[in-house]
């Protein structure tokens, strides 16, 4: 086997593509033809020790994946042999082999391709757990989405939508803006013209007829948190699902109170460890949504396996649209 390998995290020029040992699968594992691997923004933190999961050395970045099973260990039950899986495991996913742990691989049903299910685990149960369980998100609310173009926030914009929500889409371009509209996005807001520091809060006051937004989806983080936040509805629900943006935001807590309004954790990683049933019945829920054609990942475009240094240089440019996929 071949795989990407992470010998030194200070960046993605230290990784190299290397031949490898194919491992056999000890007890509740399984080892995986990798056919399809998705970019998620912690595997550039991952590979520049900047992520909170820090794994032991060497590791192979890429965490999420979709492939056939080739061998299983002991004790797997629910998986076989020549069954067609997706996984998102954290690490191991950037070659074209791994060791899966058998409880962390979803099961496909027929006719879901490897590259929509590599990009399909993490953004869609993010962006799940964040509407419809930490922000008990009803029809009829108003959600923004920022950050909405990227793979988070166009399932933001489509589970938000499936649940009967207005939808109000900021991104850093026109392009992405007109990307947005096509995933169904009732309004959009373009941040290179309405810019944090100057009028985003006065649109998003415009486009709330001045009441404001009951959630807000918030995957970005910096400048973009405290204007935001304060112009949040009364009872609104602010969701802090990441900092793509680089900068931790301080928020000034006087602003929750003020506005009758919480702070909401979004960590999906832990909730599917500490709550697994819900979990697996989130990701049934998802599958069959997928499955009526109610969701779909954007795939901003595939690349080989060999030019993930590529795919990593496309995603540090913040051009991407939805998710890149690297293929066997």
């Amino acid at each position: 086997m071949h795989a990407w390998l992470c010998e030194n995290p200070v960046g993605v020029d230290a990784l190299s593509w290397k031949e490898l040992p194919t491992p056999t699968p000890g007890p509740g594992q399984v080892l995986l033809q990798i056919q399809a691997a998705s970019l998620n923004f912690p595997d550039l933190l991952i590979v520049q020790n900047k992520y909170q999961m820090k794994p032991p050395l060497p590791f192979v970045p890429g965490s999420e994946y979709a492939g056939v099973v080739s061998a299983v260990g002991d004790g797997v039950k629910h998986l076989q042999v020549g069954q067609s899986v997706a996984c998102l495991s954290g690490t191991g996913g950037f070659g074209t082999h791994t060791l899966a742990p058998a409880a962390l691989c979803m099961p496909l049903p027929p006719g879901f391709p490897p590259v929509d299910a590599a990009a399909f685990i993490m953004i869609y149960a993010t962006s799940w757990h964040a509407l419809m369980d930490r922000a008990a998100l009803k029809a009829g609310e108003t959600v923004l989405v920022l950050g909405a173009a990227g793979g988070v926030g166009t399932a933001a914009i489509q589970l938000a939508k499936a649940a009967g929500a207005r939808v109000i889409a900021a991104a850093s371009s026109e392009d992405k803006c007109a990307l947005c509209r096509q995933l169904g996005a009732d309004e959009v807001i373009n941040y290179s013209v309405h810019k944090p520091q100057t009028t985003l809060r006065d649109e998003i006051k415009r486009l709330t007829d001045g009441k404001g937004p009951d959630v807000i989806y918030d995957p970005v983080g910096g400048d973009f948190a405290e204007p935001a936040f304060r112009s949040i509805a009364w009872r609104g629900r602010y969701l802090v699902v990441g900092f793509a943006s680089g900068p931790i935001p301080s928020l000034p807590l006087n602003l929750a109170l003020l506005k009758g309004a919480s702070i909401v954790g979004v960590f999906w990683g832990d909730f599917a460890k500490r709550e697994p049933q819900a979990n697996a019945q989130m990701m049934q829920t998802l599958a069959a949504m997928y499955m009526k054609g109610q969701i779909k990942p954007v795939i901003d475009q595939t690349l080989p396996m060999s030019e993930l240094p590529r795919a990593y240089a496309i995603m540090g440019s913040r051009s991407v649209k939805g998710k890149l996929v690297m293929v066997n």
